[in-house]
């Protein structure tokens, strides 16, 4: 528990700034978003706390259907190991039938935890206009939390999806959420009233 306390601690320290700065949450968004669903693929939702993943399915699914009405891109984000995969094209490497992406949403495989490091996300979200995004999925102790700050540190205006992201630990996930202040869904479809399609 110690340890717990002390992790949050740290993780506050270092998101603090960031998270300050999304004090625009409760503004409408002005630039172009991007909604970013990041791993949620067979191989790792076993491992991930069950009191988690119905909720954040629900919500993941309800987030891509509010980006789908509005015209605004969704990104999906998938994990291997070149040594360990999932192999892409495999059906651990998949996203579960339940979630609801598409195969013309445009795709981004990474090896490193962050979404950005070594792929070409940057250059999809500028293509499309994107200069916000929202992110869901899992983990949210690592690679979401990852792809959080280096979307913060080059500039996107960045939020997390409240009850959309999934961890091994429940209590860690709300923790992830309350640092980075989270946004729901009344929220975000507030947010994306005015958004540029």
């Amino acid at each position: 528990m110690k340890d717990n306390v002390v992790t949050v601690l740290l993780a506050i320290l270092l998101v603090s700034p960031a998270a300050f700065a999304a004090d625009e949450a409760a503004t409408v968004t002005e630039g172009k978003p991007a909604l970013i669903v990041i791993d949620t693929q067979n191989a790792y939702m076993p491992y991930m706390d069950e009191k988690d993943v119905e909720p954040a399915v629900r919500m993941i699914n309800a987030t891509i259907e509010m980006f789908r009405e509005r015209g605004l891109p969704v990104i999906r984000v998938y994990h291997t190991d070149p040594e360990r995969g999932p192999e892409p094209g495999t059906e651990p490497f998949q996203f579960p039938d339940t979630i609801r992406i598409n195969d013309d949403d445009p795709m981004v495989v990474k090896t490193r935890p962050s979404g950005f490091v070594s792929t070409d996300l940057d250059q999809i979200l500028k293509d499309l206009g994107c200069d916000t995004v929202f992110l869901c999925g899992l983990s949210a102790t690592g690679c979401v939390l990852a792809t959080y700050f280096d979307a913060v540190g080059r500039d996107y205006r960045t939020f997390m999806v409240k009850n959309g992201l999934i961890s091994h630990d429940s209590e860690l996930t709300g923790n992830v959420e309350e640092i980075t202040r989270a946004v729901g869904y009344g929220a975000i479809d507030y947010m994306l009233l005015n958004a540029p399609r």
